[in-house]
């Protein structure tokens, strides 16, 4: 469904020039939900800006369903927005208008996308009771906790009925407890909406409980990690899941090694020794570096 094929992205700053994504290829397939994590400046928020319309790649291509979106005008990428795309962000006061009711709020983005008036207060009032807010319809943000807020913000990004629901940091003002029922609900519109969901966490906890999580690391996918069971090990066993962990290697057959791989090898320099051992690469200290 989305396909990303070196994806550079660099921003000017202070008059120097900043490269946040760096020849970034990720394929996500329709009715996926995976995580994306990675540190500060990795890169993350910019990838998920440039698959919601809000930003465009200086290089490379990004594709939608087969159709090349970079080079979209605004017209094109604002009508891409309301068509496509639902948003769930981690400050409430970018999910919701503060001066409208809950009911409201949802109401409001469905008068942007020209939905019948008659049929605005029927399709909000079941959003609000698909996300468990239906008692909450009048009320307003200031009335709600900040978990409500988020299950209103999701029904907000509903109201479009989006093929892609698009969630930055949405769990970062919550606690664990209420961040934990916060992904059971993008689970459950995932599995019963088919809905693609992509969420930026640096909460590993939270992304362990997807399918597919990417690691993002130097404006490039590094590492990917896809959910797995295990056999039943007799007659009446329930299988157990599990995450494997994967390098990913970019269209140069380049990938990135994590730091305690290489501390645990003793590899402190930039040159390493390659050899393929009964069909198996192996990476060594060089012996001409210290």
């Amino acid at each position: 469904m989305i396909n990303c094929e070196s994806l550079v992205k660099i921003y000017e700053a202070g008059g120097h020039k900043v490269v946040a994504l760096e020849g970034l290829d990720l394929h996500i397939k329709e009715g996926e939900m995976m995580a994306i994590i990675g540190k500060s400046g990795s890169g993350k928020s910019t990838l998920l800006n440039i698959i919601g319309g809000l930003d465009t790649p200086t290089a490379g291509v990004f594709r939608l369903a087969g159709k090349e979106l970079s080079a979209l005008t605004d017209k094109q990428l604002t009508a891409y927005r309301k068509s496509t795309l639902g948003f769930v962000w981690q400050n409430s006061a970018k999910n919701l208008f503060s001066y409208m009711t809950a009911e409201d709020n949802i109401k409001a983005v469905m008068c942007f996308n020209n939905i019948k008036r008659e049929e605005q207060k029927e399709r909000a009032r079941k959003l609000l009771q698909m996300v468990g807010m239906q008692k909450h319809a009048d009320k307003f943000p200031a009335q709600l906790s900040g978990g409500e807020q988020q299950r209103i913000a999701i029904a907000v990004a509903l109201a479009n009925n989006p093929k892609i629901l698009l969630a930055d940091e949405p769990t970062g003002a919550v606690d664990s407890r209420t961040a934990g029922e916060i992904m059971a609900l993008f689970r459950h519109l995932n599995e019963t909406l088919n809905l693609t969901v992509l969420i930026v966490t640096h909460d590993m906890a939270l992304a362990d409980s997807v399918s597919r999580v990417v690691m993002i690391s130097d404006g490039k996918v590094s590492t990917e990690k896809l959910k797995r069971k295990t056999a039943a090990a007799g007659f009446g066993e329930e299988t157990a899941e599990f995450h494997e962990e994967f390098a990913v290697m970019d269209r140069a057959n380049r990938l990135q090694l994590k730091e305690e791989f290489l501390d645990a090898a003793g590899i402190h320099s930039n040159k390493v020794k390659v050899e393929v051992n009964d069909g198996k690469i192996v990476i060594t200290k060089s012996p001409f570096t210290p």
